[in-house]
């Protein structure tokens, strides 16, 4: 068994505005492993400022496994344990190595049977391009809409009140993304704000670390509050679990990419459904080769939520896609 991996950096068509600044790029490693004239293809989606494995050591460790390519799978999940993109990449890779084509996980997904609904994704800007982004969506026939917010709640406020106007909760389930933007105290202010708009679910309202706030929030929450950056760097099971039992949140979110792949999102899976924690999966930027795996993925899971999976369209110069989109419903076309 043999593996390479090369570096491949996207470019969005259109800067992408986040509470952490405009995007311009997104820098990805693809890893390929080979055996008996087959190969297998992952990718290691590093997020620069925002994954647990952003570290000067990345592309060294990237070079490690490929040169202990042929060790145990456990030897190998132990050691990048700090590395969970690079671990997530090694899992894909493998995976298509035994499955071929562009499988990872056979599935009536795969057969192009069933289709997996995600939710439409707004991204920050001005106003006008919010709404702009929103009308799109719904004339595409949308259900279920996740905005970005956290950067200027007043103007990001009156949007949810428009939207909230035209159509009920019954017709469109809204769902909102602050990335850590606010203290508590604006939080709290905020959370019954969006409640009064009958909005599902927020993600992360305060900046993950401080587990005592963020319990008193979910505690009192008129919103659903749903942990996303809170997940990141936790890798053992047991301090998964302290987690979730201390903060108790509404929901938690999976990025295969940022929780440590299958493995790792099977972990917080199964210790939230114990907790009756409910949960989603969202993509976090991937080329067209991470997004096709963690669909797949995503589909053996059997959650009726809709799901937060990205469509490969932000980028000019992506991967080939085996995913296709109608409407809400993403299908694999193979």
């Amino acid at each position: 068994m043999k593996a390479q991996y090369s570096k491949y950096v996207l470019q969005f068509k259109r800067p992408s505005g986040t509470s952490r600044g405009v995007l311009l790029e997104k820098e990805t490693f693809i890893l390929e492993i080979s055996q008996n004239e087959k190969k297998g293809i992952g990718e290691c989606a590093v997020f620069r400022g925002l994954s647990f494995d952003d570290r000067p050591d990345y592309e060294e460790k990237l070079q490690w496994l490929c040169e202990n390519i042929q060790q145990d799978p456990e030897f190998l999940k132990e050691e990048l344990i700090a590395f969970p993109s690079i671990w997530f990449g090694y899992e894909q890779a493998m995976l298509n190595l035994k499955h071929g084509d562009h499988l990872y996980f056979p599935s009536d997904f795969t057969k192009g049977e069933t289709p997996i609904i995600i939710n439409g994704l707004i991204w920050m800007g001005d106003v006008q391009y919010m709404e702009e982004q929103i009308q799109d969506k719904l004339n595409n026939g949308f259900h279920c809409i996740k905005l970005k917010i956290g950067v200027d709640w007043k103007s990001e406020h009156e949007v949810l009140q428009k939207l909230r106007e035209k159509f009920s909760k019954e017709m469109l389930e809204l769902r909102v993304d602050a990335n850590g933007g606010f203290n508590k105290e604006e939080a709290k202010v905020v959370l019954q704000q969006l409640a009064d708009l009958d909005i599902h679910s927020i993600e992360q309202p305060i900046k993950a670390g401080n587990w005592k706030d963020m319990a008193e929030l979910c505690a009192e929450t008129p919103t659903p509050i749903a942990l996303d950056e809170e997940l990141i760097g936790i890798t053992d099971f047991s301090e998964k679990k302290k987690l979730l039992e201390v903060i108790k949140p509404q929901y938690i979110i999976l990025k295969p990419s940022l929780v440590g792949g299958v493995s790792g999102s099977d972990d917080w899976i199964s210790i939230a459904e114990k907790q009756d924690i409910g949960w989603w999966i969202t993509s976090a930027l991937e080329s067209n080769i991470g997004l096709n795996a963690i669909a797949q993925y995503t589909f053996t899971k059997n959650s009726e939520m809709p799901q937060g999976l990205g469509t490969g369209g932000l980028f000019t110069n992506n991967f080939d896609s085996y995913l296709q989109l109608k409407g809400e419903n993403l299908f694999f076309k193979g």
